[in-house]
């Protein structure tokens, strides 16, 4: 077999063309048409073609995947942590063999390059099974003193059914951020993707049977989300809900929860990081790499974005001429090309979306770079980078989600702080400083749950990944994460006479 990273573009597209494509729910290891029997378009964003009709899930499909899912509890939660952890170690062994297939599938639905799709989201969704499979059997539970010499012992339990909803922009790897550590625990699943890539998910939660875990444990409902969405949302027999997505749907899912049953509801939404360049940054040919990296990849659809970049006066002309030359890194090309390294934005309308900002920011600043569409077949952007904003523009305080950089000059420390943290969201932020008392100093200033210093957008899977504010609550990744779909429970017995 051709080794992966010796095919071409034609190697990749030849197999394209070959991979079988997901069309039903996966409900109870079992593929299903939608109740109603209604259907949605997949598009290929690089080309704008359709690749293939999906299962329309609604509420009636919910019910049945929340059913299949509470059935499969008993029997998945008896499981000793061990004999589950081993269960998700062999699940993420099958998803490393087959990582040609579900990078072909990502790489279609929502266009990211074939080679961070097979590096980044495939591996990135193994490791993190992986993971929760080999930490599970490792955490304690709790014998705390008491006054009387009785025992009591606390102890994590599931708590049911989970319900998942994950977006596009790394549609099997924050999927896994969701589903590892819920499996690992003993819940159930059920998890809706992104109608723009529900693919990939669907394929992999077949493997999940194949790998030996019962049917009902892991279900894939695709839907919208004004259905789909909102029927897991609301479902009474639903324990807990976890999400990655906007704000403002994040709200909406915390009144579904109080419409129903008050399940607990886990909030990931996003953000407007910055990146702060101070004067005395050490490599400032290294940092304008960075800044390019985290605001132009994955073509500037993350949540964690470095999107405004906050850079001191005196270096301000010479570090943002960096970042335009280093910029070109990301033009946009054939997703299916070994050598892209940004492909489409995801969808028309949200090329639309991000184009509409980069008007804003030619018509309130100056465009340094990019701010246009390439050609007319598929969703392609050019890598934007704006300056000469006010820092109450649009472009400077709403979250984009696309390749726009916008570029905001200080003079001193406490104003980059102020600046930095003049946002309703604190997810990440970065800081490029060659003294270590501001590094210190600044970081604990940042309103952000990850403050990078001297990189942009760290992260590993022993660390927590969440913010504060707007960004939601409840981190994703390490063992934190487990805390989340887990209840303490207490069992005490009283000290004989």
């Amino acid at each position: 077999m051709t080794d992966s990273t010796e095919l071409t573009v034609d190697d990749w597209r030849s197999r394209a063309a070959q991979v079988s494509l997901p069309t039903g729910s996966y409900i109870g290891g079992e593929w299903l048409p939608a109740a109603s029997g209604q259907t949605f378009t997949v598009v290929n964003p690089a080309t704008g073609d359709p690749l293939t009709e999906v299962a329309a899930g609604d509420a009636e499909d919910i019910d049945t995947a929340v059913a299949a899912a509470a059935s499969a509890f008993g029997a998945w939660s008896g499981l000793s942590a061990t004999t589950r952890g081993q269960l998700l170690c062999r699940f993420a062994d099958l998803i490393a063999e087959h990582t040609e297939e579900l990078a072909l599938l990502v790489t279609l639905e929502m266009g990211k390059p074939i080679s961070d799709a097979m590096s980044v989201e495939v591996a990135g969704a193994a490791a993190v099974f992986r993971y929760y499979g080999e930490v599970i059997d490792k955490i304690p539970g709790e014998l705390p003193p008491t006054a009387d010499g009785s025992v009591a012992m606390v102890r994590r339990v599931p708590l049911g059914v989970v319900g998942a909803v994950v977006p596009w922009n790394f549609p099997l790897d924050i999927a896994a951020w969701k589903v590892a550590p819920a499996l690992a625990a003993g819940n159930t699943v059920v998890l809706k993707p992104a109608e723009e890539s529900p693919l990939s998910v669907l394929r992999m939660a077949e493997l999940a049977v194949e790998a030996g875990l019962p049917p009902g444990v892991f279900n894939v409902v695709p839907g919208l989300g004004a259905t789909a969405g909102k029927a897991l949302g609301l479902h009474p027999d639903v324990a807990c809900l976890t999400f990655t997505g906007s704000t403002a749907v994040g709200k909406m899912f915390l009144s579904y929860s109080g419409e129903s049953n008050m399940k607990q509801v886990w909030l990931e939404c996003g953000g407007k990081s910055p990146n702060l360049v101070f004067a005395d940054c050490a490599d400032l040919d290294k940092a304008a790499e960075m800044a390019c990296f985290g605001i132009f990849g994955n073509s500037g659809e993350v949540c964690s974005a470095n999107s405004r970049l906050l850079v001191q006066r005196e270096i301000a002309d010479t570090f943002v001429a960096k970042v335009v030359e280093q910029a070109a890194h990301y033009y946009p090309g054939d997703p299916l090309d070994p050598d892209t390294t940004a492909g489409p934005i995801v969808s028309g309308k949200q090329l639309e979306q991000i184009l509409s900002y980069a008007a804003v920011g030619a018509g309130e600043g100056q465009i340094a770079l990019g701010g246009n569409r390439i050609g007319d077949a598929g969703y392609f952007m050019e890598p934007t980078v704006v300056t000469g904003l006010a820092t109450d523009s649009a472009v400077v305080t709403e979250e984009i989600f696309g390749p726009v950089l916008a570029v905001v000059v200080f003079d001193t420390e406490d104003e980059a702080i102020a600046l930095a943290n003049d946002t309703p969201y604190g997810l990440a932020a970065s800081v490029w400083t060659s003294n270590l008392d501001r590094a210190l100093r600044v970081s604990d200033a940042l309103h952000a749950g990850t403050v990078s210093v001297n990189t942009v957008d760290a992260l590993s899977m022993g660390t927590p990944f969440g913010g504060f504010g707007a960004s939601g609550f409840g981190p994703d990744l390490s063992v934190h994460a487990i805390d989340k779909f887990t209840g303490l429970k207490t069992t005490w017995i009283a000290k004989g006479d």
